[in-house]
């Protein structure tokens, strides 16, 4: 089966090109202009435009309101929203209500006890997002180029659906998919030659170390 890659933050034409010529079915945009990875919605609708229909369009937000989402939805009309904050399940009912479209929920992981947090989503977001919990001091709830431990999805149920994230590489992507056996991976800091700034060269060597992992899949 063939892994799911999302390539997220993007900004330029070219490196949203290369993604989905490399395989890329899910492309991320954010809205958060804290990150140095933010975008604004009529800009990510014309980087967006010539991939429309080969990959999932996807609208990665931060406990946003309402107005923003208005915005965003009206400009890029985003194939999935991830809300990457702290929305509850609750919030993630009422987005979907309003908008209409699949939520993909990321949930930050450092210990054992935090895949607890899942059970009130169940049933709710369309899928999960697991990203590794941001270091002390960091204003980025995810892009952090760190990971957590991957031997604590062992207790997961493998019912849950969920795309793999935080301080994914080249270097690590075929340990992280051999432990997890995850089906779905997300990378964008692990990609860049500067923080918001893709490196297609790296981008390059990510989707060929996810292809030589699915071959030693067992």
């Amino acid at each position: 089966m063939k892994t799911e890659v999302k390539i997220c933050g993007l900004k330029t034409p070219e490196a949203v090109e290369h993604a989905v010529a490399r395989g890329a079915s899910h492309t991320g945009f954010i809205f958060f202009p804290r990150s140095p990875r933010n975008i604004e919605p009529d800009d990510a609708a014309r980087v967006a435009k010539g991939i429309r229909g080969r990959a999932k369009i996807v609208a990665v937000t931060v406990d946003a309101e309402n107005d923003d989402l208005d915005e965003i939805v009206a400009a890029l009309n985003p194939d999935i929203l991830q809300l990457h904050g702290g929305e509850s399940p609750d919030r993630v009912l009422t987005v979907k209500a309003i908008y209409g479209l699949p939520v993909m929920k990321a949930l930050p992981i450092r210990e054992a006890s935090d895949l607890d947090r899942i059970d009130p989503y169940l049933g709710i977001v369309d899928r999960f997002l697991f990203d590794a919990k941001p270091p002390v001091g960091s204003d980025l709830p995810g892009g952090n180029g760190i990971s957590f431990d991957w031997r604590l999805l062992d207790a997961l149920d493998e019912r849950v659906d969920y795309m793999l994230s935080g301080g994914l590489n080249a270097a690590n992507i075929g340990e992280a998919m051999a432990l997890t056996g995850a089906r779905a991976v997300d990378i964008s800091s692990g990609i860049e030659s500067a923080p918001g700034v893709k490196d297609l060269k790296l981008m390059d060597e990510f989707f060929d170390a996810v292809r030589r992992a699915e071959t030693e899949r067992p």
